[in-house]
């Protein structure tokens, strides 16, 4: 049995996860950062929430946690490393554990680098990941807490995961991270594809998330960054794996395309 998943737009680029696992009837909100929405959506489901799934601790993930666990009494479940940032947590996780959540179970990764205390939820019978703010479609995080080498080993545990895995991240940037991948990287005929799918989903309005690791790894610049063609791009054949990284980090920190 797999999970039902819900994507649910908010703010203005957030993505908030609804998770349902049909057995047991759990039902999960990952990385709430508004309540109201939410408590619409799983009234229109008519589903009843069991649990707050937290990836890190910036308000736009956990904007939504006090006010979803006074009316549901939900469990909030949050990254162990940074207990202390997490609204309400109630069970805190780190590397190598496996949460129930009802029949599914979900494997967690410590992945810090955009935040000290970050985790993902990998439930490897629905083949989803729940990766918050380390892992874009074509993109990363920002290392607001966290060094390239830190990011860059998290992103290698997120690589490993089979190919067919779907990557569920925390906003819908794909459009902008596509602009810059192809300014960075133009003869990557797997980015250019994956460009022309983005930009046909984004002027329908419809997201482009879940994107698929194996789509990932062919045309994700961040993920790329022991790739000698993406080295020789930049100039860099003689740098070492995260000194590519950290530079491909620097130029998109300051892309305006």
């Amino acid at each position: 049995m797999t999970l039902d998943i819900q994507a649910l737009p908010v703010l203005s680029d957030n993505y908030v996860f609804l998770l349902r696992e049909p057995e047991a009837g759990a039902v999960a909100a990952v990385d709430p950062s508004v309540a109201e929405p939410v408590i619409e959506a799983l009234a229109t489901l008519g589903w009843r929430l069991t649990h707050v799934l937290n990836t890190h601790h910036h308000w736009d993930h956990t904007g939504g946690n006090l006010e979803l666990k006074e009316r549901f009494r939900c469990t909030v479940v949050g990254p162990a490393a940074d207990a202390a940032r997490i609204p309400g947590i109630d069970v805190a996780l780190g590397e190598g554990e496996v949460y129930a959540f009802g029949k599914e179970p979900a494997h967690i990764f410590d992945i810090p680098g955009h935040t000290r205390g970050h985790i993902a939820f990998y439930c490897p019978e629905s083949r989803a990941l729940f990766c918050g703010d380390t892992l874009f479609s074509l993109g990363c995080g920002r290392l607001f807490e966290g060094t390239p080498a830190q990011m860059w080993e998290s992103l290698g545990k997120l690589r490993r995961l089979p190919a067919e895995t779907q990557v569920y991240c925390g906003h819908e940037y794909t459009a902008a991270n596509a602009r810059f991948a192809l300014a960075l990287d133009p003869d990557n005929a797997a980015l250019q594809a994956r460009a022309r799918e983005v930009a046909a989903l984004r002027a329908k309005n419809l997201p482009t998330i879940p994107s698929l690791m194996e789509s990932e790894i062919a045309a994700n610049p961040f993920l790329r960054a022991d790739d000698p063609a993406l080295a020789r791009a930049l100039d860099m054949e003689a740098a070492d794996p995260v000194a590519v990284f950290a530079e491909v980090r620097r130029r998109k920190d300051g892309f305006r395309g």
